[in-house]
């Protein structure tokens, strides 16, 4: 360890600075209103502090940045593709690196290679695009967390585990239907909680033993490697780059969007080790990305996402990133708010089902919640309830069985003041949480809906 006091501060200086979208309380109504209280519409100079994601909002470094100006932009076999895939093979010991323009690209170059009618892709928990992805092609996507994941009020090292067990039960019935299996490091969908080593190694040898290959959604591979080495027995001594080394040595392959820990606004990639697959990839790729050695990016972002995947397993980072959203959660638990306990690596969960019994989930309560948030401060997060992944079928509704509201911390952008803005947000919320009101859907398209439904107050 490299800090051993109280305060955790920024790793970093500042050297560049954007303002904020102040607002009045009157304007952020009115833009509620037209914007359908859907918070992805709302333009981002009208909100103050931007939770709503993770993914692409980190601030890059003076060596990104330098990055940037060596990219070479020639369209096949640019230098800068082989720098980006030096330093992927480095992490993840897999031959076949393949980028893309986001991690949604490469889950759909994959599933449409490996899905369709018929087939199941069990996983931890898929989180939106990712069971969009396996839905379109035709396949089922199913999720087996373990029984732990759903207690959100008691703490685990390790509540993103996928369930053995289940996953064991499931290969055996129906294993021919099952052409890969995905373990998402950390489970985004139900509180950005990690997976443990050992539960990477019981899933890998189930995996094997079935013969259906395992891939990470490695994401967030760097937070989740950093918890294992907190959290779990014999790895306090090991550096986060050889912890995510063994993790990747599990699995036959990831999927990755570089927006979250590679700390680029653009970007991601796929790798693996079987050269059939990487080679089918790469043909619909050209179709629909871009030659295999740009794949939709321009060289400048490879030699970013290059850089910043060795700086995000940097432990003093690290230390400082879990530390952060840690002390959300500190702060959030004094106004007796409830969240996912413990806080994840990335954002701290709010239980609006909790929070907000006297509104169902019919009612959509953590899309309340992330719209009086922002009515109130102009703070912006995103739901993780029904809206996001309840069903519509046959003029049917059936709700997600959890109503969270997401507060996801963009990497290097907010500091301590800001952070404990929020918190100051939520005691006032928590005052006259009785309020606040559900909502309900004009419309929905079926697929995503989330991003784009139009929605008002019951």
């Amino acid at each position: 360890m490299y800090w051993n006091w109280k305060t955790i501060i920024e790793p970093f200086k500042i050297k560049s600075v954007e303002p904020l979208g102040f607002t009045a309380a009157s304007q952020r109504k009115k833009i509620l209103e037209e914007m359908h209280y859907n918070l992805f519409e709302i333009p981002a100079d009208k909100v103050l502090i931007d939770l709503l994601t993770d993914s692409g909002t980190s601030a890059m470094s003076a060596e990104q940045w330098a990055s940037i100006m060596r990219g070479d932009e020639s369209y096949a076999g640019a230098r800068s593709f082989y720098v980006f895939q030096k330093v992927v093979r480095e992490i993840t010991g897999y031959p076949e690196v393949i980028p893309v323009h986001q991690g949604r690209a490469a889950e759909r170059i994959l599933f449409s290679i490996i899905g369709g009618k018929g087939k199941c892709i069990p996983a931890n928990t898929h989180f939106d695009t990712t069971r969009a992805n396996v839905e379109v092609s035709g396949a089922q996507a199913l999720d087996l967390p373990v029984s732990q994941a759903w207690d959100f009020d008691t703490p685990g090292p390790f509540k993103g585990d996928m369930d053995v067990q289940a996953l064991e039960g499931i290969l055996e019935k129906r294993g021919k239907d099952i052409p890969l299996v995905i373990l998402t490091v950390t489970n985004n969908s139900l509180g950005g909680q990690p997976v443990s080593m050992r539960n990477i190694r019981d899933v890998s040898r189930v995996c094997r033993k079935y013969k259906v290959p395992l891939f990470l959604d490695a994401a967030r591979f760097a937070e989740n490697a950093y918890f294992i080495r907190l959290r779990e027995p014999g790895y306090a001594d090991k550096t986060p780059e050889a912890i995510a080394r063994e993790m990747f040595s599990h699995a036959e392959g990831c999927l990755m969007s570089a927006k979250k820990d590679a700390l680029v606004n653009i970007g991601g990639f796929m790798a693996m080790k079987d050269k059939r697959w990487a080679d089918r990839a790469r043909e619909v790729e050209i179709v629909g990305e871009g030659f295999p050695t740009y794949g939709g990016l321009a060289g400048r972002d490879l030699e970013a996402m290059a850089q910043g995947l060795r700086e995000i397993l940097e432990e003093e980072y690290l230390q400082y990133r879990l530390r952060s959203v840690e002390y959300l959660g500190e702060g959030l638990r004094k106004h007796g708010i409830p969240i996912v306990e413990p806080p994840g690596g990335h954002a701290v969960y709010v239980n609006a089902k909790k929070f907000l019994p006297h509104i169902p989930p019919g009612r959509f309560p953590a899309q309340a919640l992330a719209c009086e948030l922002y009515l109130e401060s102009g703070v912006r997060a995103v739901e993780i309830g029904s809206l996001m992944f309840g069903k519509h079928q046959n003029g049917k509704f059936t709700p997600a069985k959890m109503e969270l509201l997401r507060l996801a911390i963009p990497r290097r952008v907010y500091t301590q003041s800001h952070i404990d803005f929020v918190i100051e947000v939520f005691g006032e919320l928590a005052k006259r949480k009785k309020k606040i009101r559900g909502l309900k859907i004009l419309e929905v398209p079926p697929i995503l809906g989330h991003f784009t439904a139009k929605l008002t107050p019951v």
